[in-house]
């Protein structure tokens, strides 16, 4: 057992209750209400680059630098970033403040950041982009006739994606074992859960 599906074991069964939510299956039926939870998510997108940001600087090979710097650029400047756009201007989706979970989440991200501690940092991404690709790979085909539902999974599975999971996998996989990094990929995991449950 690797040490990336080790930590995932350990946070049974919220990791379980995260891919197979009540909310993410209705994604993936094209039920869900986006709404909120657009507004809410495309919150965490500042937060979320310069973790990226951090995983650059502070990783410790050039070899691993370059898939993040990467993957930032599609962040900041592609795909994800103009579909939030684009949906939530479709939905007629309102600003609003951001709810505790996304403040404490954004508070995680910010903490491992600023901790320049290259395995949480790698852990906290892990979760939040394993999990997606989590409830997104259980989509049946033919996706969603909404294309704010189908392209948000889309945006979430795929070789590219599933790549980059693996990439982040192997990363974590890397890091000596400590208990720093169980507890912060266990904070992750419960609020991806709660982002969830309010949605």
């Amino acid at each position: 057992m690797t040490f990336s599906e080790w930590l995932r074991e350990q946070c049974e069964p919220e990791w379980t209750a995260v891919v197979t939510h009540p909310f993410a299956m209705a994604i993936n039926r094209g039920e869900a209400d986006m709404r909120h939870y657009l507004v809410q998510d495309f919150q965490f997108v500042d937060a979320f680059t310069a973790l990226l940001g951090a995983a650059v600087a502070n990783a410790d090979t050039f070899e691993a630098r370059v898939p993040y710097g990467k993957f930032l650029g599609q962040v900041a400047t592609t795909e994800e970033k103009t579909y939030f756009h684009r949906a939530i201007e479709e939905l007629g989706a309102e600003e609003e403040p951001p709810t505790q979970v996304t403040r404490d989440f954004q508070d995680l991200m910010a903490e491992v950041r600023t901790s320049q501690d290259y395995g949480k940092i790698v852990a906290v991404l892990c979760v939040a982009e394993w999990t997606y690709l989590g409830w997104a790979s259980r989509a049946e085909h033919p996706l969603p006739d909404s294309w704010v539902h189908r392209e948000w999974i889309e945006l979430h599975e795929g070789p590219e994606f599933r790549a980059w999971v693996d990439f982040l996998r192997g990363e974590l996989d890397r890091q000596e074992p400590r208990d720093e990094l169980l507890e912060v990929f266990r904070r992750a995991v419960e609020l991806e859960r709660r982002f969830f449950d309010e949605a």
